[in-house]
């Protein structure tokens, strides 16, 4: 009861966090989803636009490419007591020239070590990206191509990905492999996960 009680207090501190504001084109809005007993971590970038606008973490193309990877529907993946989503910045940066900028260096270093321990039911990490792989990946080296490539390595607890944004469309068919060998495994570890029958196999 104590560790719902310390995320909650937790949560409300994240949710109201104004760290950034100055440097955020349309203000803070943190945005996460999380239980203390989520069992699928999704480790993503940062908000895009459109969640900003909604509040709603991943309601948009890439939210849609990203469940059908994970063979998962909506009413499952929006379950926190299923999968929590706490991206490496909790709030919208802005867009550059070739699309939305990095995450705010300040985030993570004030906010995920706090959530990440009260986490402690996780039993699948996915990594989106390479500032999320560069977190939980830290012995990883290379491109995000390279480091997805290399899923085998961090498999059944973590897995590598990349962006599921329309932007990679092209990076999916150059890759087919992603699809092909990496989704359909992860499909049914997610399946098996939320089935509440764990596998490490």
């Amino acid at each position: 009861m104590r560790a719902i009680e310390d995320l909650s207090t937790l949560l409300s501190e994240v949710r109201s966090c104004t760290l950034c504001a100055d440097g955020l084109p349309l203000g803070p809005r943190p945005i996460v989803q999380l239980e203390s007993g989520s069992k699928i971590l999704v480790v993503g970038q940062a908000p895009g636009r459109k969640v900003h606008d909604s509040g709603i973490a991943f309601d948009d193309a890439s939210g849609d490419r990203l469940r059908e990877w994970m063979g998962i529907e909506p009413t499952s993946f929006y379950d926190s007591s299923c999968v929590a989503i706490v991206p490496m910045g909790f709030c919208y940066p802005g867009t550059g020239a070739s699309g939305d900028l990095p995450p705010r260096h300040e985030c993570a270093p004030t906010w995920r070590e706090r959530i990440l321990k009260q986490l402690g039911e996780v039993e699948l990490t996915l990594v989106i990206g390479r500032y999320a792989q560069a977190y939980h990946l830290p012995a990883a080296r290379g491109t995000v191509t390279e480091t997805v490539k290399a899923w085998r390595d961090s498999w059944p607890l973590v897995v590598p990905m990349p962006h599921p944004s329309p932007r990679n469309n092209i990076w999916l068919k150059k890759n087919p492999w992603f699809e092909e060998e990496l989704v359909p495994n992860l499909q049914h570890r997610v399946a098996t996960i939320l089935s509440g029958v764990s596998s490490l196999e």
